[in-house]
């Protein structure tokens, strides 16, 4: 497959979609980091100094979605109909969870939708990280060691490459 944002002698361009249709695109991310049991105790009782982690952190993502072209050079800026984030406090079993200082995690789940020429994996992915980013900060003065990842597009409908769904491996 080429390369779709360089052109044949190896600049960066952003894509041209003018003769791309108009559909209806929807993606889905979500994401985790891995904190440790006072974290967790903190932001479930929402005694942590800086605010209400979660909250902010879904403010924070939605914002995020909305600056994607803002921060990745060659993404077109988009009007999105629909950004819905949701974060979720895990207590036990998540992909971030690597250690046994870091046992418990905060989900952050994105869903992206727009009409237009090109996808929304970008801004749902993007929205994922600065929600992940967001819990990092406001509670890094308890712990910097948390774990931020995976990270992943769970699924995607809309566009010539059509429906993706991420099969996960048991």
């Amino acid at each position: 497959m080429d390369l779709t944002h360089f052109d044949q002698d190896g600049n960066a361009w952003m894509v041209d979609v003018s003769d791309k249709d108009i559909t209806s695109r929807t993606a889905v991310a979500e994401g985790f980091i891995a904190i440790n049991d006072a974290i967790y105790e903190r932001i479930a009782a929402g005694t942590m100094k800086k605010g209400d982690v979660l909250s902010v952190a879904q403010l924070a993502a939605i914002m995020g979605a909305k600056q994607t072209s803002n921060l990745i050079p060659l993404c077109h800026p988009l009007a999105l109909t629909k950004v819905e984030v949701h974060c979720t406090l895990v207590d036990g079993e998540s992909p971030a969870c690597i250690d046994e200082n870091h046992n418990k995690a905060v989900k952050v789940s994105a869903i992206v939708k727009t009409t237009g020429k090109t996808g929304v994996e970008m801004e749902a992915l993007t929205a994922v990280q600065v929600g992940l980013l967001t819990v990092y900060d406001m509670c890094k003065a308890i712990d910097k060691g948390m774990i931020i990842g995976p990270t992943y597009l769970v699924e995607k409908e809309g566009g010539k490459s059509g429906h993706f769904v991420r099969s996960f491996v048991e």
